[in-house]
């Protein structure tokens, strides 16, 4: 496979930034391990390629990650927060930003729109790879609540932010999850899982999970057609009637299903607004920098980095090779159940 033409990576703490515009289509790639030949799956944007390994749709599936350099690193530690600010090959450069909530984020995309699996970085493996959640020894899949099917956005969380588990919120007296902070991306793309965008935050729902903070970011595709014209939460509200208020309804009762009491939100369930949503992914960039510096109780979280100088769980490419190496070649993928789309009435 040719390799990625990118930037150089800029400073000891950065690596390749998201991008703006991908590539869905799988390439097969024929390659030589120690353990003998097998086939490998990628999928390639602009910045990154994914590397499938063990069987879709099972408990040893994982998608890994590489830079442009060929490298392997955490979805979760080695992609910056903050989103390039240097012209793109296929993009005018962007004029300077007048203020932080002005500043375009990268976002890992773990779950596509309208699909039901419960995609995550995998925060306690090494490398942080993208795995399905597993419940009492099953693969987790959300329920389609009705009249929704799957997650109504894309899916997925900030790299370089960490919701810290020894933290309480003064707003809502609770606790970080211990996860990075979620977002919802609301633009028309339906992207794919290990995608890469930059988003233009809106912003930010404060749900309570069983007592836990759990942020919930809602934010829009820099590319996406609409976003020239969606610069606020009440830009939102008035441009997509009744979005914000099924967001709300999802996130209420999408584990009633399973048996779970409805989740409860900060503030009256109101949306705040992106000035306080970049204060908060502020908040959670700073928690994290402790956690990659062991300022802090890690919480279990595996903080395995090729990237971040400051950082004593800092490793070789060579050490994130192997962790990739040592998992299972990718195989065709096992089949889902049909009970993963059947219809719940809550």
């Amino acid at each position: 496979m040719r390799p990625l033409l990118m930037r150089p990576s800029v400073g000891c703490l950065a690596t390749a930034f998201g991008s703006f515009s991908f590539s869905a289509s799988r390439t097969k790639v024929v390659t030589q391990a120690a353990a003998g030949p097998h086939l490998l799956y990628f999928r390639k944007t602009m910045h990154y390629l994914t590397e499938e390994r063990g069987q879709s749709h099972s408990p040893d599936y994982r998608i890994y990650f590489k830079n442009s350099d060929g490298k392997y690193i955490s979805p979760f530690h080695d992609i910056t927060l903050k989103a390039d600010t240097e012209q793109d090959s296929d993009l005018p450069a962007k004029k300077p930003k007048k203020n932080e909530s002005e500043v375009l984020f990268n976002m890992v995309v773990e779950v596509p729109r309208w699909s039901n699996a419960k995609m995550e970085i995998a925060t306690k493996e090494p490398l942080n790879p993208i795995k399905q959640d597993v419940k009492k020894g099953k693969l987790r899949y959300v329920a389609n609540i009705f009249p929704h099917k799957g997650y109504i956005w894309n899916y997925g969380a900030l790299p370089q932010t960490w919701e810290d588990p020894n933290h309480t919120d003064k707003e809502t007296n609770c606790c970080g999850d211990n996860d990075p902070i979620d977002v919802c991306e609301i633009g028309t793309q339906v992207c794919f899982p290990g995608q890469v965008i930059q988003v233009k935050v809106l912003g930010i729902l404060a749900m309570i999970d069983e007592g836990e903070m759990d942020w919930k970011v809602i934010a829009i595709n820099a590319k996406d057609p609409d976003a020239k014209n969606l610069n606020s939460i009440e830009d939102v509200r008035k441009s997509r009637p009744g979005h914000l208020e099924a967001t709300i309804d999802w996130f209420r009762k999408y584990k009633v299903p399973d048996g779970k009491p409805e989740n409860q939100f900060g503030f009256n369930g109101q949306f705040k607004d992106k000035d306080f949503a970049v204060k908060i992914i502020k908040s959670t960039h700073e928690h994290w920098r402790a956690l990659v510096q062991k300022q802090t109780n890690s919480g279990g979280i595996e903080c395995k980095n090729i990237s971040c100088c400051e950082s004593p769980f800092k490793c070789s490419a060579d050490e994130a090779r192997h962790v990739v190496e040592s998992a299972p070649a990718f195989v065709i993928a096992h089949p889902v159940s049909p009970d993963v789309d059947k219809w719940h009435f809550v």
